[in-house]
């Protein structure tokens, strides 16, 4: 196993790369890829691979995204400081840990699986991140309690968009989501909720991610 300064100059490298290709386009997701680099978020034996992007991954059958995939969605979701937001999918919570840093105050995370909740937790005690709370449960109903949400993240393939998400969002919030098939490939959607409650759909195109299991998802 490398030393963890060359494993910091190799992700440095993969984020600068990043950034010269646009697909980090901010300042402010440059910096919270910098401040927690991806090799914090998995198991020691996948260290050397941290760097790469594609998936790798993670306890419970589950990957951790690509880095390219994470910036995509971070760039789409346009957070700022002070804005509520939902992630659905805490996984190894390296996303919930970059979502923490864009918006500088509490960021909620559900995860159905107990491996990665205790897994996320562990990673971002490890990380030195204070604001995310991981919560147990089925992230296709959302989380009521602290809704509604400027921006409700989900990091996992549903089969349509669950309504209590859009039920959860903010008039002029903003949800991000995979929708398509099981397990091959879903389309990434940008639903925005409008004044009046209704809603306009955008597509980015196509992605590839675990299912979303749940009450308004896949059924397990």
């Amino acid at each position: 196993m490398v030393s963890e300064d060359e494993l910091r100059r190799r992700w440095e490298r993969t984020v600068e790369r990043l950034f010269r290709e646009r697909i980090i386009r901010s300042e402010a997701v440059r910096k919270a890829f910098l401040k927690y680099p991806r090799y914090l978020f998995v198991q020691k034996r996948y260290w050397d691979y941290a760097h790469v992007d594609e998936p790798l991954p993670i306890p419970a059958g589950q990957t951790i995204s690509a880095p390219h995939m994470v910036a995509i969605m971070l760039e789409l979701a346009e957070l700022r400081p002070g804005m509520k937001v939902l992630e659905v999918g805490t996984g190894s919570g390296w996303n919930a840990a970059l979502i923490a840093e864009l918006v500088k105050t509490d960021v909620y995370t559900i995860e159905r699986i107990p491996e990665l909740v205790e897994f996320a937790r562990r990673n971002l005690g490890r990380a030195g991140v204070e604001n995310v709370h991981v919560i147990p449960g089925d992230g296709t109903k959302g989380f009521p309690p602290k809704a509604p949400y400027d921006r409700i993240i989900v990091t996992a393939g549903a089969p349509k968009v669950p309504d209590p998400l859009v039920e959860q969002l903010k008039p002029g919030g903003k949800l991000l989501i995979p929708v398509g098939s099981y397990h091959l490939w879903q389309d990434l959607l940008e639903v925005l909720k409008l004044p009046d409650g209704s809603t306009e759909t955008r597509n980015h195109g196509g992605v590839a991610f675990v299912p979303l299991i749940g009450e308004h998802g896949w059924r397990g």
